[in-house]
C-alpha cells in the first residue's frame, strides 16, 4: 500500500494544479454565498424598508429574498457536487494513474 502523502505525491505538478483548481472553485462559490448572505444582512440592518415592501396581501419582500438565499445555497452546493463528480474526480484518477506509471 502506498502512502498518498509521500513527497513524490505532494511535489507532483498535476497534483498541485488539482489542489489549486479545487481551492479556486471552492473559494469562488463560498465568496458568492457569503456576499449574498452578508448583503442580505446589510440590507436588513441599514435599509430594512426595502425588504418591508409588501408583496401580495400578507407577505413582504424579505420572505422571498430569504427563500432565494436558501435556494442559492442549495444551487451552489449542487454546482460544486456536479463539478466534483464530473471534473475533479476524473482529474484525481488521471493524476493517480500517471503517478503509478512513474
Amino acid at each position: 500500500m502506498t502512502n498518498d502523502r509521500s513527497p513524490a505525491t505532494l511535489d507532483h505538478k498535476k497534483f498541485q494544479d488539482l489542489i489549486v483548481r479545487k481551492w479556486k472553485v471552492s473559494l469562488t462559490l463560498a465568496a458568492i454565498l457569503l456576499i449574498a448572505y452578508y448583503g442580505f444582512i446589510l440590507v436588513l440592518a441599514f435599509a430594512s424598508d426595502l425588504l418591508a415592501v409588501k408583496v401580495g396581501e400578507h407577505m413582504t419582500l424579505g420572505i422571498p429574498v430569504g427563500i432565494l438565499l436558501i435556494v442559492l445555497a442549495w444551487v451552489l452546493t449542487g454546482v460544486y457536487v456536479f463539478w466534483a463528480n464530473s471534473s475533479y474526480d476524473k482529474s484525481v484518477q488521471d493524476v493517480l494513474k500517471s503517478m503509478r506509471r512513474q
